[in-house]
């Protein structure tokens, strides 16, 4: 112990990252974000770091025997013991020596040799995953690429079961579960995500030498018993895997950028912008996106034979199937059987009995003489690659023959007209979005505060039957029968699909619905439903337009009767640089009013 004070142990980069600890947003000192108080050896060990490292030390000593139940901590904490004795040169001969039987099993079952990270694409139908998630994958010496299903993987989620997508969002939001690090199959997070979920994954094959990544299983074993109070924006899944990773090195510094937010993607572009910390960079696409690349390269008829080959209402021994060229005929059974096994996969339904059906398709293509037909996907822009997600917009507009001034921050994460590089397409994810104005006859003001903003346009075809919808709630401007524009608070949405008929354009149409609640309405309240039709184009390269009409009509409370006609256009610059011109004839309560909005976007 007096080594320990004497070299300042604990005020080292190493211990605090193996307590992770972290500085107190206002208050001196620092806490650790471990909440499971058998991860503490002292008292106030969650805030005391040097109390807790000469508690630890003192623990080393301990004369209690390990058993079955309870292990030593040397057993319990190796990745402690292991930094420790490396600065302080235990002596053997003067502390306990147990055998750590269970740690030492673990460890040589997993056997492994290198790790990798890997990322899972956004997933929108789960509130948990709109971002997208990572785990590590722990690679064993004897694998290689055709085995590599068989490695464990190193997981942190919410420990739970809500089915409640709003529930577990709100509870997610303000640290209501217990997030836990779990060791699974890698097989078995493949089928969840590839299979069940359609997330193409990419992995990150870290560039750790032996020492290395023998410190971050020491740690994982540490953390495995424990559990920190989950928060969906910062102490989530990629946040503490980035806290697993940076004991690998002293100098590694992964996450002390995330301190208000931490995404999916930009804790991946953390390791990838880190010189020499990533090796190689695989993809492994998604079991739809794989069906989706056979069919574009197929004709209308061989679509719908495939089509009708999963749905079981064609036999593979039909006479125009087998009239087609072999490589042709294995095209379409192929594609046959994967959209068999997507159906079985996802639930969206199944031939009175599917295996024997996925029998039957493969017996009609072990007898055709043909190479394999699956199809070359090239991966395209990585995650990591695509425009930072937070956002500042400023710009100058017109309204009613005024002029204004405009400035925009939206730190999360990408919206339907930004640059789909790296991003699921069609897709918007935005949280606190805030836009403010300042008129040339006025003062500034707030004009819109949108917390919360989703909206997913998910092509719909004879194969897959997407569904397409948005929500947003918040604050906006909004005009009112007494010639008042307060800032109401609302919800509004939609319901419908999307269609695709050729790359680079969607058309989609929905149902809609809005709420806005103030006391300048009559009886404090306005409701309408409508409907809204819509396009999604890429003219050409960089240049993006999207154009839509909506009209509701008032349901309850004061008569409002909105409706718009939008045009949004947005021109990529750099990366992270763009243009955005927004025109606009919007009609609120009997007034009808055209805006038009020109801003530079910067994303950071």
């Amino acid at each position: 112990m007096a080594r320990a004070r004497a070299l300042k142990l604990a005020e080292r980069a190493e211990w605090r990252k193996l307590l992770h600890y972290v500085p107190n947003l206002i208050a001196p000192g620092v806490h650790g974000q471990v909440d499971s108080r058998a991860f503490y050896n002292a008292p106030d060990g969650k805030n005391d770091p040097g109390a807790e490292l000469e508690a630890t030390l003192l623990s080393f000593f301990s004369p209690a025997p390990e058993s079955d139940e309870q292990q030593h901590p040397q057993c319990r904490f190796p990745a402690r013991h292991a930094w420790l004795d490396a600065e302080l040169g235990f002596d053997r001969a003067r502390m306990p020596r147990p055998q750590c039987s269970r740690y030492r099993e673990w460890r040589s079952a997993l056997d492994a040799r290198q790790l990798t990270l890997v990322f899972a694409s956004a997933y929108l139908n789960n509130p948990g995953s709109m971002y997208g998630h990572t785990l590590l994958r722990v690679d064993a010496a004897d694998q290689d690429e055709r085995t590599r299903l068989l490695a464990y993987s190193i997981s942190f989620a919410a420990a739970t079961d809500e089915t409640n997508g709003l529930l577990y969002a709100v509870k997610g939001l303000f640290g209501g579960y217990a997030g836990v690090f779990q060791l699974l199959p890698y097989y078995v997070k493949v089928r969840e995500y590839g299979d069940l979920e359609n997330r193409d994954l990419w992995e990150y094959e870290l560039d750790f030498g032996p020492e290395e990544v023998e410190r971050v299983l020491r740690h994982a074993w540490e953390l495995l018993p424990t559990y920190f109070e989950y928060y969906f924006f910062d102490e989530n899944c990629s946040y503490h895997l980035l806290g697993l990773l940076q004991v690998a090195r002293p100098d590694l510094e992964l996450t002390a950028s995330f301190r208000l937010w931490a995404l999916p993607v930009d804790t991946v572009r953390v390791l990838t912008e880190r010189p020499g910390l990533v090796r190689r960079i695989v993809y492994r696409p998604a079991s739809s996106t794989i069906l989706g690349a056979r069919l574009a390269r197929m004709q209308p008829d061989e679509r719908r034979m495939a089509r009708d080959l999963g749905l079981g209402t064609l036999s593979a021994s039909d006479a125009a199937l087998r009239a087609l060229p072999a490589e042709r005929a294995a095209a379409v059974i192929e594609a046959g059987h994967d959209y068999l096994n997507y159906r079985r996969t996802t639930g969206e339904g199944e031939a009175p009995d599917g295996g024997a059906l996925a029998r039957e398709i493969l017996v009609a293509r072990s007898q055709l003489d043909a190479p394999s037909q699956s199809p070359r996907i090239e991966p395209g822009v990585r995650p990591d690659q695509g425009h930072r997600t937070a956002r500042i917009a400023a710009g100058a507009g017109r309204r009613e023959r005024e002029d204004f001034l405009e400035l925009g921050v939206r730190p999360t994460y990408h919206d339907i007209v930004d640059d789909d590089a790296g991003y699921i397409a069609g897709a918007q994810i935005e949280f606190f979005k805030l836009r403010a104005r300042r008129y040339e006859r006025g003062d500034a003001r707030i004009e819109s505060f949108i917390p919360v903003e989703v909206f997913s346009l998910s092509p719909r075809d004879e194969f897959f039957q997407s569904r397409s919808g948005r929500l947003a709630l918040g604050w906006q401007r909004t005009f009112t029968r007494s010639g008042a524009e307060p800032l109401a608070i609302g919800a509004d949405g939609g319901f419908g699909g999307a269609w695709q008929p050729r790359t680079g354009a969607r058309f989609y149409a929905t149902a809609e619905a809005a709420v806005r609640a103030h006391h300048a309405f009559e009886d404090g309240y306005t409701l309408g439903a409508g409907a809204r039709l819509g396009a999604l184009v890429d003219p050409v390269a960089r240049w993006r337009i999207h154009a839509y009409a909506q009209q509701l009509g008032s349901l309850a409370g004061e008569r409002h009767d909105p409706g718009a006609l939008v045009l949004e256009q947005r021109l990529t610059l750099t990366r992270d640089m763009a243009l955005r011109l927004d025109l606009s004839r919007q009609r609120e309560s009997g007034r009808t009013f055209d805006t038009a909005l020109l801003s530079l976007q910067l994303y950071f």
